[in-house]
């Protein structure tokens, strides 16, 4: 395969030789705009001005200039740039959908919605899946960490954006570029009010997500206001293209960008959250000098971290330009104000996320929110203000109401997860302290690579290290570009983790694509009733001891369930996979498996007692997801899970580790759902529907693959997307008993548990330990604690005893006092409070008893041989 950069530039090779193919030509022309070449960049624009010479963006034209002279009639506050693109649209005949979430759970290779496309991809640009309209327009927030340095200082780039598509999905026939791109440009010329003397258009293309197309890129005042993407295109495996089976139109407007654009503020931040920064300004004390802010924001995009190598050069020639002494004069001015911005902008960018379920981490999507969370911090901590982020992100949630009111409902839960993560921020910064220190005075080299790796191991930020280094005199550069290549690691890191991920999903029983191409699918009937376990069905297909039924009801391992146990003709399956649209069944390899043709009809039988265990543990992660989120807050969604036969768990996105009475809750709000006796019902349906109908959250711990989704609804309690087999109603889970819950990694928690037979099970097997553990200390059952602490108490002193040559009564007594709560425990919870007792394993309990009075005895002697 080939990079998006390959692809580009062959493909802009291409569409620069005959334009006319492949951009609205005809209505350019039309609307009297001129093709000319940018003499600095080379690039392909067009202009109502047949001399021009230079394109539109901004590094050509020297920077913005939108402040003294601004050329929309229309001011658009952020909202408002919604609104009219939405009326304006509805009148095209585009319907408007709600926004995605942030967290892209329907895509399985990225963390983050990075655009408005990335909405509806893979399945909708590739045809397989029907999108919600075939026209539509959308404000999707999205998240980009490639600019972190830049936020603040370039007066234009975010981490967090709304991203308003004008997208299409349609056929060859519906297919229309001149009118695709008239929609959007006549959205500019009535909505924002600007003249077409004003627009510069460049000619480009785009390639992303192994797709790509031509695409028109609209420019004004040195703004690009947004690019539209006609993909046509899918990239092949051998580094060709073929055509999209469907045509797909995708507009990237940006909202903050035209509320900037409209409004001519000094920059974007004052345009898109003014309300937010007037709280910031009446908190904080900082010098803001607008006349100067005024001047310099039509250069501040010369400082793009990304695109100049000596930034300190360009602060010089900006501080020139502005009639000050030097560079370092100039940013002792603005960077005060740009930390302001950075915090402003960090704090929305973390809102919205951390509302659709994912929490700041070490590893995975969380990674770059923390970066941005502890950035923030540092601005806020180095200036000394009297803010926090928790404020920070209830004012943004007050300002986005109107256009996403689910981030106010949701306010306190997001407060109570920065919380924590300040909690752990202010921990990391002593322990980075230490280490700086360590370093300093080892006089280390201290380069870019050592510092990013000091920043992933140890959380230590370079602006910390250069403060310190400073004091004893040494010198320690910081490249621009440090946050987003922390970024850019991480993505990387995350990228081939997914990838791996995917890869370890193969099995080792597959048959050849090819082959399976000319059998007809398997008819997959265990989604049914988990309960039949008794079929006839014929053979399809046989490769040695792997054949393929035309229809079963064995279940393959899928999901994280074990596979079904069971025999075929009497002959044992050893293992059952899943290949795409085929159930591969594995006999155990005999003489009677090679007896077995292509026809024949076999009779097969499942091991019931196994299937239905396995069916309750599968059911039962259902049930514990949704009461952990009913116990921990609306953040909890599943990270993974294993049902077997003895036992099971779920992990969870939990920001910290959790307390035996948390436990204690999912367990009681688990068992709750359990005697409610709630239907559970399976529904198929298209994967559109399903989405719009349940939200993306009906994926958890994983994309379901397929146009049409099985859905596994339990009514008012959780609704998944899952293949698994499950009860038919929750009582048929019987009991539920989480057995321990332990932090696996940053931001996910184990929920070990077992349900049915395997709770009784487990329920006896504690009667048995409780009840011998009471023989063993001659008591009561609900007195095991409190003798247990009286056994242990005196084994203590009779130890200290021995070794001081003192003599001690060893008779056991027993507490009075600590016993009463005991009565009121379950056999568990007097149990557990043993083994805490003891600080040993449940399971160890009458072991470790035995051998505490056992030593008693011999401190007995020991003492009695002392007194003769």
């Amino acid at each position: 395969m080939k990079t998006d950069k390959q692809v580009k530039k062959e493909f802009k090779i291409e569409t620069s030789k005959d334009p006319d193919r492949f951009y609205a030509i005809e209505s350019l022309k039309k609307e009297g705009f001129n093709r000319n070449k940018c003499t600095n960049c080379k690039t392909y624009f067009w202009a109502i001005d047949k001399q021009r010479k230079i394109c539109g963006d901004s590094s050509c034209v020297g920077g913005f200039d939108i402040v003294n002279d601004n050329p929309a009639k229309n001011k658009l506050s952020y909202i408002d740039v919604w609104n009219t693109f939405k009326k304006h649209f509805k009148q095209k005949k585009y319907k408007p959908i709600d926004r995605y979430p942030v967290v892209a759970r329907w895509n399985p290779t990225v963390d983050f919605t990075i655009a408005s496309i990335a909405a509806f991809q893979p399945f909708v640009v590739s045809g397989e899946v029907d999108p919600p309209a075939k026209r539509l327009v959308i404000p999707q927030f999205c998240l980009r960490f490639g600019d972190v340095d830049n936020v603040g200082v370039t007066g234009s780039h975010c981490t967090g954006f709304v991203m308003i598509g004008q997208h299409q999905f349609v056929n060859e026939d519906e297919w229309d570029i001149e009118q695709s791109f008239m929609d959007v440009y006549s959205y500019l010329l009535e909505s924002v009010g600007l003249s077409k003397n004003e627009l510069i258009l460049h000619e480009d293309v785009w390639a992303g997500g192994g797709n790509f197309g031509p695409c028109m890129e609209f420019f004004s005042r040195g703004i690009e206001l947004f690019n539209q993407v006609y993909m046509m295109f899918e990239q092949t495996p051998d580094g060709g293209r073929k055509e999209l089976q469907i045509k797909v139109l995708d507009m990237g407007l940006g909202m903050e960008r035209i509320a900037w654009f409209t409004q001519g503020t000094t920059n974007i931040y004052e345009a898109i959250f003014p309300k937010t920064l007037e709280k910031v300004r009446k908190r904080i004390n900082v010098d803001y000098d607008f006349e100067l802010f005024k001047k310099f924001s039509h250069y501040s995009g010369l400082l793009n971290a990304d695109e100049v190598d000596d930034v300190g050069s360009v602060w010089d020639d900006i501080a020139k330009s502005l009639k000050k002494k030097s560079g370092e004069e100039l940013k002792e001015k603005i960077m005060p104000m740009t930390a302001v911005y950075s915090i402003v902008e960090h704090s929305r960018s973390l809102l919205v996320p951390i509302n659709d379920g994912m929490l700041p981490s070490n590893v995975g999507g969380g990674y770059n929110l923390r970066v941005i969370l502890r950035r923030a911090l540092g601005f806020i901590e180095k200036n000394n203000w009297p803010i926090t982020l928790q404020e920070l992100t209830k004012w943004h949630a007050q300002e986005l109401k109107d256009i996403y009111p689910e981030l106010l409902e949701n306010i306190a839960n997001v407060n109570r997860i920065i919380d924590v993560e300040v909690e752990k921020y202010k921990i990391t910064k002593d322990k980075a302290k230490q280490i700086v220190k360590k370093l300093i005075e080892k006089k280390d080299n201290i380069d870019t690579k050592k510092l990013i790796e000091l920043y992933d191991n140890n959380g230590v930020n370079p602006e910390m290290f250069k403060e310190e280094a400073k004091k004893v005199g040494r010198k320690i550069s910081i490249p621009n570009n440090f946050y987003s290549l922390v970024a850019e690691m991480q993505e990387e890191r995350s990228r081939k983790e997914k990838e791996s991920n995917r890869s370890d999903q193969d099995n080792c029983h597959k048959i050849s694509e090819d082959v399976l191409k000319k059998i007809p699918e398997t008819r997959v009937s265990y989604y049914q009733d988990w309960s039949i376990t008794n079929f006839s069905s014929k053979i399809l297909f046989i490769d040695g001891n792997k054949i393929i039924l035309e229809e079963t009801y064995f279940y393959p391992k899928s999901g994280g369930q074990s596979h079904d146990d069971g025999t075929i003709n009497g002959i044992e399956v050893s293992h059952l996979d899943r290949q795409g649209k085929h159930v591969v069944h594995v006999l155990k390899s005999d003489e009677k498996s090679k007896s077995l043709k292509v026809g024949d009809k076999v009779s097969c039988e499942i091991n019931f007692e196994q299937r239905k265990q396995l069916t309750q543990h599968h059911t039962s992660a259902h049930i514990i997801n949704a009461a952990a989120r009913v116990v921990l807050g609306d953040h909890v969604n599943q990270a993974g899970a294993q049902k077997k036969v003895e036992k099971a768990h779920l992990d969870i996105t939990h920001y910290y580790g959790l307390t035996d009475d948390e436990i204690k809750k999912i367990e009681k709000e688990s068992n709750k759902i359990v005697k409610q006796s709630v239907p559970v019902n399976s529904i198929f349906m298209p994967r559109t529907k399903a989405e719009m109908k349940y939200s993306v959250r009906i994926y958890q711990g994983g994309v379901a693959p397929g146009k049409i989704l099985r859905i596994v609804e339990i009514p008012g309690v959780e609704t998944e997307a899952c293949g698994g087999t499950h009860l038919r109603n929750t009582n048929e889970a019987e009991k539920i008993i989480i057995t321990s819950a332990n932090k696996i990694s940053d931001g996910i928690i184990r929920l070990n548990y077992v349900a049915g037979k395997a709770a009784d099970d487990l329920l006896n097997k504690e009667s048995l330990l409780l009840e011998e553990t009471a023989k063993i200390l001659a008591c009561e059952k609900d007195k095991v604690p409190v003798m247990a602490d009286a056994l242990f108490k005196l084994w203590k002193s009779a130890k200290k005893s021995i070794k001081k040559k003192e003599i001690i009564n060893l008779d056991l007594k027993i507490d009075t006092k600590n016993s009463s709560d005991d009565f009121k425990l379950s056999e568990k919870e007097l149990l557990e409070k043993t083994a805490d007792i003891f600080s040993t394993q449940v399971e160890h309990i009458p072991k470790t008893a035995t051998r505490f009075l056992k030593d008693i005895e011999k401190f007995k002697k020991k003492m009695t041989e002392m007194v003769k």
